[in-house]
């Protein structure tokens, strides 16, 4: 009997010094799925939060693709833009090219824009008369305007300019 007991006292030394290892790895394979699936959650959410990390980061300027949409003028632009805007309705009128078009500039204010003729010549007066588009662009203001030209002595006269109001 003193060995038998022997044996179980062996026996049992040499089973308590080994860990349990039963459900450790079905614990850390859920651990980790769960850790991943909080990942990916977190990752795909964060583009559709609602609230303002701004304040975190201190800087509140608004980003996006989209510019804000620039103002429109309902006068005339000043004279000394519009200028250029009449020497390229001359100039293009009296190329007589189809379909042309011709940009401005004033190198002075930076405004430009383009001038196109629009429907055929008609007369009116006498005179050989053309309508045609021009577009205004300064700084963050922008607008069209739609004016007359007549042949005066074979040079192009624009008679009129007026703000342009779609229809």
């Amino acid at each position: 009997m003193g060995s038998e007991r022997s044996v179980v006292t062996a026996e049992f030394h040499r089973h308590q010094w080994r860990s349990y290892s039963g459900c450790q790895g079905l614990r850390l394979r859920r651990g980790v799925s769960f850790a991943a699936l909080l990942v990916v959650a977190l990752g795909s959410g964060g583009c559709s939060m609602s609230y303002q990390l701004e304040s975190f980061f201190g800087d509140s300027t608004p980003t996006g693709s989209i510019a804000a949409a620039p103002k429109t003028a309902e006068a005339l632009p000043p004279e000394h833009d519009l200028a250029y805007a009449k020497a390229a309705a001359s100039e293009v009128l009296r190329r007589g090219e189809k379909d042309a078009s011709l940009d401005w500039e004033n190198p002075k204010t930076g405004a430009r824009g383009t001038v196109t003729p629009i429907a055929s010549a008609y007369t009116q007066d006498g005179q050989t008369c053309r309508d045609f588009l021009a577009s205004y662009v300064s700084d963050r203001v922008q607008s069209w305007m739609q004016g007359e030209a007549c042949q005066d002595k074979g040079a192009w006269q624009v008679r009129t300019m007026k703000p342009w109001k779609r229809s």
